[in-house]
């Protein structure tokens, strides 16, 4: 029996065999009556200091300023990963990558044979592994429909795919816009061969969601809108072509706001706002264009730039609107936390990461986060705790350590958001109880880590 059938008899015959709640059962009758839909809108290298509510003096991003005001803005908010598919894989699973062996961007498998052997005799995958249990396939379970528009980034071979894990509505591509060959699929078919026209690409998937919104039924549903912008190389529509301050990354950044504008007021036309949460996010941190918001580093590194991304979240009458919050989290709440919207419990059967943060974004509860834990690969390299973040040695990118091995270093964040003055002379108590967490985190987490 394949996995998602699996899940399905498990869902029907009420999850006896994983002990109730194990597949993300509904957690009470009144949960179980009125489900409301979720949504959650990822761009691709957006950076931190990207948006007009983040700060931005060159980029015009009026509806998603709309969004923060109606809702929360979340200003320490990271990625799980800082590059796309270990980033994803946290979205997807709710779990740190390296849980699943995700700790590296994954590549069209048709391209590298001679990798693809190599990869299979040391059983490292090529797309997030089958018995993950992801977040689509558990919103099922509770009647949702669901609907992925955009990059995918988490395998291509059969069984990786969008319809394979959940999605009943797939439109994208399987890999970053820079990958060869790109090719546009409605589901399994491929609806534009290589090379895809990626002018159009940001226009184009709107309107898939904007029309699978409207076309759905009176379920519940759970979309998750992948944006393949404003990853390199870098397009834009002709509408939005040359139209910012900020170039073509510009562009690309302000059509992407234009497309959240689509979808909120699809949301609006169906009279579904209430009833809808919606997350916009970025899965890393900008690349070789956009700005980290004056964070050291950027994408591929675990400082700040890399890492910490724009977030917002907007669910009238549950979420108050005109919020920002401090409290930090990370994109794999994002999986807990839309189960629980959904009245769903996390799966029991394995390390969940991520927590139920809206009591966080209500303003009722502090972080569900003591501490928060940052890999590169499978390198744990920095833990931030009570504003404490402990860089163990590592090398970064030439603009960060001039391409030699640093460390171990400690910031202040409160005091130094930019990681820019190493106190560790002046903390080295403070040091050495971060040294001791990370060396106890990775002890409990070697047993179950896939060793790929």
């Amino acid at each position: 029996m394949d996995r998602r059938k699996f899940i399905t008899s498990l869902a029907a015959a009420g999850g006896t065999a994983l002990g109730g709640s194990a597949l993300g059962l509904p957690r009470d009758s009144k949960a179980a009556a009125r489900r409301p839909n979720v949504i959650i809108i990822l761009a691709d290298d957006l950076g931190y200091g990207d948006l007009g509510c983040q700060g931005s003096r060159v980029m015009k991003t009026p509806r998603l300023d709309e969004m923060a005001e109606q809702g929360v803005r979340m200003t320490s908010f990271f990625a799980s990963g800082p590059v796309c598919s270990p980033s994803r894989a946290g979205i997807m699973t709710g779990r740190y990558p390296i849980r699943s062996g995700v700790n590296y961007v994954f590549v069209p498998t048709e391209l590298f044979p001679l990798a693809l052997a190599l990869y299979g005799k040391y059983r490292m995958p090529w797309g997030l592994p089958r018995n993950e249990i992801v977040l689509p396939e558990l919103m099922k379970t509770a009647g949702y429909n669901t609907c992925c528009i955009g990059k995918w980034h988490l395998g291509d071979l059969p069984g990786q795919r969008p319809r394979a894990r959940g999605f009943d509505y797939y439109y994208g591509v399987l890999h970053s816009n820079d990958a060869i060959p790109l090719r546009l699929y409605e589901n399994e078919r491929v609806v534009e061969p290589a090379p895809v026209d990626q002018d159009y690409l940001t226009q184009s998937y709107t309107e898939k969601a904007v029309s699978w919104i409207e076309s759905n039924d009176d379920s519940p549903f759970f979309l998750y809108m992948a944006h393949t912008s404003p990853h390199v190389p870098l397009h834009a529509s002709p509408e939005f072509r040359g139209t910012s301050e900020a170039g073509l990354y510009g562009d690309c950044v302000e059509e992407i706001d234009w497309s959240v504008g689509q979808v909120l007021d699809a949301l609006d036309r169906r009279g579904m706002a209430e009833d809808t949460l919606v997350f916009f996010t970025s899965d890393n941190g900008p690349w070789f264009q956009g700005s980290a918001g004056g964070l050291r580093g950027r994408k591929d590194e675990t400082f700040g730039g890399g890492m910490k991304v724009p977030a917002i979240a907007r669910w009238p009458g549950v979420i108050p609107a005109h919020t920002v919050t401090d409290r930090m989290s990370m994109n794999f709440d994002l999986f807990t936390t839309s189960l629980a919207a959904a009245g769903l419990e996390a799966p029991s059967d394995r390390p969940i990461d991520g927590r139920d943060v809206l009591p966080m974004l209500k303003g009722e509860e502090q972080s569900p986060h003591r501490e928060l834990y940052f890999y590169k690969g499978r390198e744990l390299q920095a833990v931030l705790q009570d504003g404490w973040k402990y860089h163990r040695r590592h090398k970064g990118w030439a603009t960060s350590f001039s391409g030699r091995q640093r460390g171990p270093m400690l910031f202040h964040l409160p005091d130094d958001p930019d990681e820019s003055y190493n106190v560790i002379d002046l903390y080295p108590g403070k040091a050495k109880e971060l040294r001791e967490q990370m060396d106890a985190w990775e002890k409990c987490m070697a047993a179950g880590v896939p060793r790929y």
